[in-house]
């Protein structure tokens, strides 16, 4: 399968990217499986117009010259697309939305409704494709951290769509947090594996994963001595 990996964290090894490489680490095992990176951060995506000009000449393809179109080829020749970024704002960076935003060449006008969500029909079929969304934050584990991001994920990509939520991601780059975080990344790798085989994650498996590292009051008081 081709794998596709959309990192939308400004920087190439961030917090949220080394949990995706740890769920890379355990898909890459199916030797069938080969994976593509791409920082967005370094390519040049303009905000989408609006001109709905894709919808009339529904080629796949945004009148805008700038990267996006190589972007929604490499969607379109994908099997598996793995967006993976930090929590901005309760939502996403930026420069990953605008990506999102331009997929809009990827659909047409014409509407019908799914399971309660309406949806714009698609210019070529998507509905075999899957999509993982890997997203980290540095709040603790706090009711409502990812509630937006969660309910626009689920209405953009359906059951399609496997989400892991994890909070605390900075320790991950404290040194003497490894015997809390290398535990976790042991965990993505047995999830890539996992999802590998069964191209979706069991319910206990992503609660494992969405755990929280420290009690929220503990994480909170070490992230308030630090600041």
């Amino acid at each position: 399968m081709k794998i596709l990996v959309l990192n939308g964290s400004p920087k190439k090894n961030s917090d949220t990217m080394r949990l995706t490489n740890a769920f890379l680490e355990g898909l890459k095992q199916d030797n069938d499986n080969s994976v593509e990176i791409i920082n967005v951060i370094e390519k040049e995506i303009k905000p989408c117009l609006g001109c709905f000009a894709c919808w009339k000449i529904q080629n796949g393809k945004c009148v805008q010259n700038d990267d996006q179109n190589a972007i929604l080829s490499k969607i379109i020749e994908s099997d598996i697309i793995v967006w993976s970024f930090p929590l901005y704002c309760y939502s996403m960076p930026s420069h990953i939305k605008a990506v999102i935003d331009r997929i809009i060449p990827l659909s047409k006008m014409s509407m019908k409704e799914e399971n309660g969500i309406v949806r714009h029909d698609t210019v070529i079929d998507l509905s075999a494709k899957r999509y993982v969304v890997i997203s980290g934050c540095g709040f603790p584990n706090w009711s409502g951290n990812f509630d937006g991001l969660r309910i626009q994920c689920n209405n953009m990509f359906g059951n399609n769509l496997t989400m892991i939520c994890v909070p605390e991601t900075p320790m991950l780059n404290v040194p003497e947090a490894a015997p809390l975080t290398t535990p976790l990344l042991e965990k993505f790798v047995s999830a890539g594996e996992e999802y590998a085989e069964n191209l979706c994650l069991a319910g206990d498996t992503i609660t494992s994963l969405e755990t929280p590292m420290l009690p929220n009051e503990v994480y909170i008081q070490i992230v308030n001595q630090n600041s």
